[in-house]
């Protein structure tokens, strides 16, 4: 690990040199450089002077101060820095010790590690580290670096000195207008909220990773690769009212590892809040089930009835009931065989019927021709006479 500052830390009478690592490494995180869409080439920034419109190089660059609400500017050098009285210069000064939880982490800004420089260093070193632990106390200071003085704050971490840079008290915006006004909450949902505090337990770092990076990471394999790429998975947008001692209730119970399923299949959905329309559309599911049972109840019957209706006769299936919700095919067969006999009977009524009216036209005719033969004999009687 490389030294990027060299100091001291002034401890009453006691100077204490340290070099100064930094802590954090923001290398790992996502970042993305500017190209020229068209062609894809990366786009240079260059350093260009708004007179003369030409490019300045990185040994020309100086330091300029404007004031806030003024367009001067008024050009700021070194040695003119270097003569401003900075009792801090390469010194972590302490102030006073105070709790950790009296810092505000808003004011925290940029972690250090501090490490001995030099033998001589080291025992004051480790009797600062052992008195901040045992008494759990961090130490408050100023310290100049980068041409700039900042607050800062000590603590002992994992066996070495940290130094967190402060910002100072009037850097930290109010927070007026932010947080809402007076809320109304149950005991219940309070109760809740800290038994789900309870269950979560403690937090392993070892767990924690960046999803976001190696779903980048994924990305740009797809691509040089010339695959498709998967498209996310999209979430739940927009404002939705939510059941806040249902969703409590349900987050317990997967916190717990009870009903982990449940909890899962039902994180995705939002429970409406209970009233009167709720209550009707309940009703209306409720009819909508009964439906489609009764619909289910007559598949099974319509089904089985002409198995049946082949058994029994078809008098027998003609008198059958109705079976629930409709009529069987047994009953719907008998009525067609039954409506078939009368109508064969009708057809032969029907034909009898004309073949009676042609015999008695037939019987009616030869009597008539039976009178008219008697006549012309009687006639003919007469004539000879």
């Amino acid at each position: 690990m490389r030294s990027i500052w060299n100091g001291s830390i002034s401890f009453g009478l006691v100077t204490i040199p340290v070099k100064t690592y930094s802590a954090t490494d923001r290398t790992s995180s996502v970042s993305f450089v500017r190209i020229h869409e068209k062609d894809g080439a990366q786009i240079q920034y260059r350093k260009i002077c708004e007179l003369d419109g030409e490019e300045v190089p990185n040994e020309e660059v100086g330091k300029g101060y404007q004031a806030p609400g003024d367009d001067t500017i008024v050009p700021i050098t070194d040695d003119d820095l270097s003569r401003l009285p900075m009792p801090t210069a390469k010194t972590l000064s302490i102030l006073s010790f105070t709790d950790p939880d009296e810092i505000d982490p808003l004011q925290m800004d940029k972690a250090y590690y501090l490490g001995p420089n030099g033998a001589a260093a080291t025992k004051p070193y480790a009797l600062l580290r052992e008195a901040l632990e045992d008494h759990r106390k961090v130490a408050i200071g100023k310290v100049a670096m980068r041409g700039r003085e900042s607050l800062a704050m000590l603590r002992a971490h994992d066996g070495a000195l940290v130094m967190h840079t402060l910002l100072w008290p009037d850097q930290i915006r109010p927070v007026t207008g932010v947080a809402p006004d007076d809320v109304e909450l149950r005991e219940n949902e309070l109760t809740l909220a800290e038994t789900l505090m309870d269950s979560l337990g403690e937090l392993d770092p070892a767990e924690l990773h960046d999803d976001y990076r190696e779903a980048v990471e994924e990305l740009v394999a797809a691509k040089l690769e010339g695959e498709p790429v998967a498209p996310a998975a999209s979430g739940t947008s927009g404002a939705q009212v939510i059941d806040l001692t249902a969703a409590l209730e349900r987050s317990v119970r997967a916190a717990r590892g009870g009903g982990e399923a449940d909890a899962e299949a039902e994180s995705a959905s939002v429970t409406p809040i209970r009233g009167r329309k709720t209550a009707k559309k309940g009703e209306a599911e409720r009819g909508a089930a009964k439906k489609s049972g009764t619909a289910a109840r007559k598949s099974t019957e319509k089904k089985t009835a002409p198995a049946a209706a082949k058994k029994a006769p078809a008098k027998k299936t003609a008198a059958a009931p109705k079976a629930a919700g409709g009529r069987t095919k047994g009953t719907s067969t008998a009525r067609k065989t039954a409506s078939a006999g009368t109508s064969q009977k009708s057809t032969a009524s029907k034909t009898t019927s004309k073949t009676t009216s042609k015999s008695t036209a037939k019987k009616a005719t030869a009597k008539k021709t039976a009178a008219k033969q008697t006549a012309a004999a009687k006639t003919g009687k007469r004539s000879s006479a």
